[in-house]
């Protein structure tokens, strides 16, 4: 029988050499519809697997008695579901912090693109080392995803009142953290897999460059990562291009 969990304590916040990120990219949604018609992106709930991906995490987390000083999300539905299911499993009652400059990049209208461009929108944004002035769906850019996220981590390294916080975010927002952590640098790293609910380990210093990057794209639910050799843009792309008759 598992000890159940216990309330959080006002014990004094240990202090390491560096502080712990754990960045979560929220559970799966359903985009589109049977027939590939999009739903609105900024709305759409977690599904079941989804639930179950974010219940899982949570479990992890909670073995490993992990305790967060601070929960971070965008704001869009798919993230504060996703730490609502995690908190629930450490038994943690921690107010969300929302952050909407850490909201998922903006695509613009698919009906706007062209056929013969459809599948290169889709799936460049998000592969090899990527340009800034590249465009995600016709809408926002590389660029200007950095211009967002990248002052959003330095406020949060610049905060001294924690030790371990948790970020449930977005595929696109974390590969620009992630980017950054790994180079220092203004960099976008396409190819860096975020599997629906898959959780990230990093570790900051005091100096900028301190960075450590210890475990990216865990998933609990699968975690040889075996179910598919797909991208999540490609998998989505199969699932639009019905709407099109392609």
């Amino acid at each position: 029988m598992t000890e159940p969990m216990t309330e959080p304590t006002n014990e004094p916040m240990k202090r390491h050499a560096r502080r712990r990120i754990y960045l979560m990219r929220h559970g799966n949604v359903t985009y589109f519809d049977a027939k590939g018609v999009p739903f609105h992106p900024d709305t759409v709930p977690l599904n079941e697997q989804g639930r179950a991906q974010a219940t899982a995490a949570g479990k992890v987390f909670a073995q490993q008695a992990v305790r967060f000083d601070r929960v971070i999300v965008s704001g869009l539905p798919r993230t504060v579901q996703t730490a609502q299911h995690v908190l629930a499993e450490t038994g943690q009652q921690i107010d969300l912090e929302v952050w909407p400059e850490l909201e998922e990049l903006k695509g613009g209208k698919l009906s706007q693109i062209r056929d013969d461009e459809l599948k290169n929108a889709f799936i460049s944004a998000f592969e090899g080392l990527v340009a800034e002035d590249k465009q995600f769906l016709g809408g926002e850019s590389i660029g200007q995803l950095m211009d967002r996220i990248h002052p959003c981590i330095e406020r949060l390294r610049a905060d001294p009142e924690w030790d371990t916080v948790l970020l449930v975010l977005h595929g696109g927002v974390n590969r620009a953290i992630l980017s950054y952590a790994l180079t220092g640098l203004r960099l976008f790293m396409g190819g860096l897999a975020q599997t629906a609910g898959c959780i990230n380990v990093l570790d900051v210093g005091t100096e900028r460059i301190d960075w450590v990057v210890r475990i990216v794209n865990y998933s609990p639910l699968s975690q040889l990562q075996d179910r598919s050799r797909d991208t999540t843009m490609e998998s989505l792309w199969n699932q639009y291009k019905k709407a099109r008759g392609l």
